[in-house]
């Protein structure tokens, strides 16, 4: 199978694109909106002479150090239909019971599902590492001079001072000139928590009370390599919390940046991350992923925000730091390796695995 992404503005343009390229034969794999709404993206499958799936199969097994078994099966080697039957219903038994177990939607959960079907993989891990890689985007937080000022934005209580001042700390390390501004003057020790972590990399803390002043701010600030801001927690569901971080994000070359935590119900963290996006965020970073056992709401947040994956934090240090969160690192926290998969995988119920067979069959 050769998998191919599509944007357009609809769907029936993207459906159009689809018929173009790959013929009527081409099978649809999962659509999800971008940019807010503005637009879409399909991705499909279609049967495919040439190996480049099972030569990306074999490049994703190579990177976990395992040989790949099996691979797309000659049109007349009819004997081993049933075993290839065998094959796949196991490797999308073993992905769904993951996936159930960390929550994830069904509507998320059937894409990846089908995606990692026609990958030509056996091995169910590395299945669902080529299903994270062709479905979702990840674009990491700059380490270089970048002209844009990064706004981290979120709801009370997701990361944002922790991570604005993880970043900076990088920013520091890398030999750049780097700024922070908090619109956080209201919450009672804000500033100071902020502060705390400034004086430590010697950088002066700017505040901005209003939208004039963050304009005024980052006018001041051009010269540095990169600017940091640090906003309240809002409530994506309020009107008014939202039309004042809209103001902030309106008074300059702004990127807006989700910080989500990790541990969150996965319809409700979808649902907020679709409303951010309508406010320019195109990328997330996850938080609180050492203390996190659910994670489906990233998923979630990612197919229905239309949001690349940045960077994760799996800890309270600043020190550490932010890391990149691809498709490998995203699996390794649904597929543990060693003594932690069996352990997890000890904790699934026979009625769970009974209960997801029997959804994926209804629903496949």
């Amino acid at each position: 199978m050769r998998l191919k992404s599509f944007y357009a503005k609809t769907m029936t343009e993207a459906m159009q694109l689809v018929r173009e390229a790959l013929g009527e034969d081409a099978i649809i794999i999962a659509t999800r909106e971008e940019n807010g709404g503005k637009s879409v993206r399909v991705t499909a499958a279609i049967e495919d002479d040439m190996p480049a799936a099972t030569a990306r199969a074999r490049a994703i097994a190579f990177e976990f150090g395992q040989e790949l078994h099996g691979s797309v099966a000659d049109e007349d080697d009819w004997l081993q239909y049933d075993d290839e039957i065998d094959e796949n219903d196991s490797l999308a038994e073993t992905i769904i019971d993951v996936m159930l177990s960390h929550g994830v939607p069904e509507e998320v959960l059937d894409q990846i599902v089908n995606c990692a079907e026609v990958l030509s993989v056996d091995e169910p891990s590395i299945a669902f590492v080529g299903a994270l890689d062709s479905l979702f985007t990840y674009t990491p937080l700059p380490s270089v001079p970048y002209k844009k000022a990064l706004m981290f934005v979120g709801t009370p209580g997701a990361g944002k001072t922790l991570v604005v001042a993880k970043q900076a700390a990088r920013a520091v390390l890398d030999d750049l000139k780097v700024a922070v501004i908090t619109t956080d003057v209201v919450r009672a020790g804000a500033i100071e928590q902020l502060q705390a972590f400034t004086k430590l990399l010697n950088i002066e803390l700017k505040t901005a009370r209003t939208a004039e002043d963050l304009k005024r701010q980052i006018a001041s600030l051009r010269h540095m390599d990169q600017i940091l801001i640090d906003t309240p927690g809002i409530n994506p569901f309020a009107t008014s919390d939202m039309t004042a971080l809209a103001r902030l994000i309106a008074v300059g070359d702004i990127e807006p940046v989700l910080t989500i935590a990790a541990a969150g119900d996965a319809i409700e963290t979808g649902e907020m991350a679709r409303i951010f996006s309508a406010l320019g965020v195109k990328r997330m970073v996850a938080t609180r992923l050492d203390i996190a056992r659910r994670l489906g709401g990233l998923l979630c947040a990612a197919q229905q925000g239309g949001l690349s994956f940045a960077d994760y934090s799996a800890t309270t240090s600043v020190a550490d730091g932010l890391e990149p969160l691809s498709p490998r690192k995203l699996a390794s926290f649904f597929f543990p390796s060693g003594s932690d998969q069996k352990s997890a995988r000890s904790e699934q119920s026979s009625q769970t695995s009974t209960s997801s067979h029997s959804r994926h069959k209804t629903t496949g």
